[in-house]
């Protein structure tokens, strides 16, 4: 990388404009706040505390496919710009020549008219240059070195996105493993109320309608619990795919979305400092520096090119003497070239200059606009959450109450089996709402890390 920039500061000047960068187009400070830890200098392994969680990342960053195409695209325009940038230095060749070439009439007396051979040989080094005087190929390299450094921060990007899906999909699939568990034990329940039902019809004391709901009760239930297998399953498909691989026997073993531990002390900081640290801004900032190089190459499409020819050799008609004296060869040339009328092409190549920077511009000032709004949205969140949390708690524990009360009171003939359904019904819907907002909160905390910077550091 040092190279590379050293290599951009040789480059000189162009007829590209200054850089600008813009402005941002967001506010100066984040709704919301609290918090005292900058998330790019939190390591994700000290950020999500699982060990399962860890191990997971870990063989993400090692065989995703989507982040080792992201790789490759570094490898690739690294090459690019090298391609480039040899352009800068003259171009060296050898030039070696055996030639035997044979004329003259058919039949004749003269000595001019008989065959005469004729044999020459040839070596040495030719040389050519393009004199970059209006920084053409110097505008051209710094577009290439852009594009690398975009690619470079693409990389980043796609790193931290990484991080931030094996994360979600974890804790989805811990939210649908834990909702599986909810279901199984309601299933247990129904069954048990039903097989209960239908002993106390048997003995006169609960008509066939009781029965029959409990039984749909039941039903209900077994149908549950095959959905959210299906759900968890497909959970674990998708983790396996972000993964890269299928999941190791010897991970270690999850830990339950009540003692995920996860940091919730991030500091939201100043936009300005915060969003221009984001790889995907400075991806798109290294885009934008692109497309201004690309003015300065379009710019000197309109003045003259000038290139040099250099030869030196050597010449002599009989191999043994090619190193004679008198034998030497040296040609030197200059070559210029105007455009004088290309049919408006040269001015619409520099138009569509113009426009691809703007257009540019805007996908930076959108990167710039929608990163805000992660950030916004992730701190708005985390201020919410948690009283979230709290409440739907305190509802699983009252139609826990409310759910046992009924049950006792269908059992001693006091009350109806419609108010044990709609007890039951009501405290599985609140388990599982319970269940998923924990899940919720915990990707919200792993959305404010990344949406803050954070994932690229491992420790």
């Amino acid at each position: 990388m040092r190279k590379l920039l050293l290599a951009a500061s040789l480059i000189g000047c162009t007829l590209a404009p200054h850089y600008h960068r813009p402005p941002l187009p967001v506010q100066d400070r984040f709704p919301g706040g609290g918090g005292s830890l900058v998330a790019a200098d939190q390591g994700w392994r000290k950020m999500f505390g699982d060990p399962r969680l860890q191990a997971l990342i870990a063989l993400a960053l090692a065989n995703n496919r989507d982040l080792r195409v992201a790789a490759l695209n570094v490898e690739l325009t690294r090459a690019q710009f090298r391609i480039q940038r040899a352009q800068l230095v003259p171009t060296v060749g050898g030039l070696a020549v055996g030639s035997r070439a044979g004329g003259g009439a058919a039949g004749g007396g003269s000595a001019g008219a008989l065959p005469i051979p004729a044999r020459f040989y040839v070596l040495g080094v030719s040389a050519s240059y393009e004199l970059d005087l209006f920084g053409r190929v110097r505008s051209l390299t710094v577009q290439a070195l852009e594009q690398y450094l975009s690619t470079v921060e693409g990389h980043r990007a796609a790193h931290l996105a990484l991080v931030g899906q094996v994360v979600t999909q974890y804790l989805s699939e811990r939210s649908y493993a834990e909702q599986y568990g909810v279901a199984v034990g309601t299933e247990v329940t129904t069954r048990q109320t039903y097989e209960l039902t239908k002993q106390l019809f048997e003995d006169g004391q609960k008509s066939e309608l009781d029965v029959r709901a409990t039984e749909a009760q039941w039903q209900n239930a077994r149908a549950q619990v095959q959905t959210l297998w299906r759900q968890w399953v497909q959970a674990v498909d998708a983790l396996v795919v972000l993964v890269g691989q299928p999941l190791p026997a010897n991970l270690p073993p999850p830990q339950p979305l009540t003692s995920q531990q996860m940091i919730a002390d991030l500091a939201p900081g100043i936009p300005s400092q915060v969003l221009l640290r984001r790889p995907d801004v400075v991806e798109a900032e290294h885009a934008l520096r692109a497309a201004n190089a690309n003015i300065g190459a379009a710019r000197a499409m309109f003045f003259p090119n000038i290139s040099l020819t250099g030869l030196a050799a050597t010449l002599t008609s009989a191999f043994d003497k090619l190193f004679s004296s008198g034998t030497g060869l040296f040609l030197f040339s200059t070559m210029i070239t105007q455009p004088l009328f290309t049919g408006g092409a040269n001015i619409a190549n520099l138009d569509a200059a113009h426009v691809q920077k703007d257009i540019r511009i805007a996908q930076y000032e959108k990167t710039i606009q929608t990163a805000f709004r992660e950030v916004a949205d992730a701190l708005v969140a985390r201020e919410t959450f948690e009283r979230q949390l709290a409440a739907q708690i305190a509802q699983v524990q009252a139609q826990q109450v409310r759910f046992d009360l009924s049950q006792e009171r269908y059992r001693e003939g006091v009350a109806s089996y419609l108010d044990v359904l709609t007890a039951q019904n009501d405290l599985y819907s609140a388990q599982l709402a319970l269940i998923s907002l924990r899940a919720d909160r915990l990707t919200n905390l792993a959305d404010l890390y990344r949406a803050l910077g954070g994932g690229w550091r491992e420790y």
